[in-house]
């Protein structure tokens, strides 16, 4: 979905990032004329788990909370060279829509003085957690009766209330990891997750590319994509040596979902990590280019796992290369930093009439006599065509930024490989983390 594009997000797509570390680490000595400089660290976290009875978006229909597995949060991580503050933001939701980000951005800068471009903002895509989208408050007044219904009675709606409260957590955790900056010594690595992920979208004898063709559907040739087995990890020490926070990311959709609220299989990502290194460590993750690919191969002959056994396998083994990384790395001050705006202008796929029309047509029979994808798929671009009349500018804003050698690009959550390609292989730095 295009709403999807305006998450911010982090991606690492490096395949030399822990040389990339030493060669930055190596360039900082400190002796010289001139005092080195040093990275100073410090993160946060707070509470968004909604409330009983708010609605679920993850799916394109009304659900609702109606239990809570595990607590959402907001994490936060603020690092400084002395010049140049960062702060980066990883929040338990499906999505996190633009408003929502600037308005943060901007009490962020006035209230602790951190630049807004220097503010990277991305939700965790997590299909079980609260209700920061689909349909935004007031996005389709300006339509007819028949598109009003669809979008504020039938589909996933944020809620008002729960946008205002995850805006000032994100607000309140950037400013508290702020103010807890102390010295630190940081890193970076990766691990290699091989078989958790894979493209849900596959090539068809009948030249097209399906997504979600069912599973072991004899049609099937080969998926459209590759996976991303990549676990990026970024982590920062105190003087102690205790770990204070890290970053990690994984390219696979948090669809696992328990009954009732959960942040998802990151909520035992979490867990593990926490169960070596303590309960105060906080664990920001971000899903990378994570749109095409799902937990569990859809041409597998194998029954896919119970949920539970889902949520804690792709836990273990995002946390068991993430440990592994954070054990092996090299450290040092990691700087400088640094971080930079882009505006991509990217052509959207704008529906043909005869397609938008025969959309109407169905939205407009008994829900009951549809089939449901079929509905689901009308109704979507029924939505989109409302959003079009409204010139909505197909741009996409990416926040990157710098700490030491390795270099961030971070890509749109539900976007083809395609654009991470281009990053990965068409940039100057080598390693890439966002």
């Amino acid at each position: 979905m295009w709403k999807s594009f305006f998450l911010w997000i982090v991606c690492l797509l490096s395949a030399s990032v822990a040389s990339d570390a030493r060669m930055a680490i190596a360039e900082h000595p400190s002796a010289g004329a001139e005092k080195p400089a040093e990275l100073k660290a410090g993160f946060a976290e707070r509470d968004i788990t909604p409330e009983i009875g708010m609605e679920t978006p993850g799916g394109y229909g009304k659900t609702y909370c109606r239990v809570i597995h595990d607590p959402c949060k907001v994490r936060a991580a603020v690092l400084d060279d002395g010049k140049t503050r960062v702060a980066l933001v990883s929040v338990d939701g499906c999505v996190i829509f633009r408003h929502v980000v600037q308005d943060a951005r901007e009490a962020i800068q006035r209230q602790c003085g951190i630049p807004q471009h220097a503010v990277l903002i991305g939700a965790t895509h997590s299909h079980s957690s609260g209700p920061l989208g689909d349909v935004q408050p007031g996005q389709y007044d300006h339509a007819s009766p028949l598109v009003k219904r669809l979008a504020y009675e039938r589909s996933a709606c944020a809620d008002p209330r729960y946008l205002k409260r995850v805006h000032q957590q994100i607000v309140d955790a950037v400013c508290e990891a702020d103010k807890l900056r102390t010295p630190s010594q940081a890193g970076v690595g990766k691990g290699l997750a091989r078989g958790l992920a894979f493209s849900r979208r596959m090539r068809m004898k009948n030249g097209q590319v399906w997504t979600h063709p069912g599973k072991g559907n004899p049609d099937i040739l080969d998926y459209a994509g590759p996976g991303d087995p990549e676990v990026a990890v970024l982590g920062a020490w105190d003087a102690s040596g205790k770990l204070r926070g890290c970053v990690v990311n994984f390219a696979c959709h948090a669809t696992t979902c328990l009954p009732g609220i959960s942040a998802n299989y990151i909520y035992y990502l979490e867990k593990v990590i926490r169960g070596y290194y303590g309960p105060d460590v906080i664990v920001l993750f971000f899903p990378g280019d994570a749109g095409a690919r799902r937990k569990w191969t859809i041409s597998a002959p194998t029954p896919i796992p119970t949920v539970i056994v889902g949520h804690r396998s792709s836990a273990a083994a995002c946390a068991a290369e993430a440990l592994k990384a954070l054990l092996n790395m090299p450290t040092g001050p990691l700087v400088p930093l640094d971080a930079r705006n882009e505006v991509l202008s990217i052509n959207r796929r704008v529906p043909s009439p005869q397609r938008v029309q025969r959309a109407y047509e169905i939205v407009q029979q008994d829900p009951k006599q549809v089939n449901p994808t079929e509905l689901t798929f009308a109704t979507q671009i029924v939505l989109l065509d409302a959003l079009l009349q409204k010139a909505w500018p197909p741009r996409l804003k990416c926040r990157r930024s710098r700490l030491g050698r390795p270099c961030s690009w971070p890509a749109p959550a539900n976007c083809s490989a395609s654009i991470s390609s281009i990053r990965k292989h068409g940039a100057r730095s080598q390693s890439h983390f966002a």
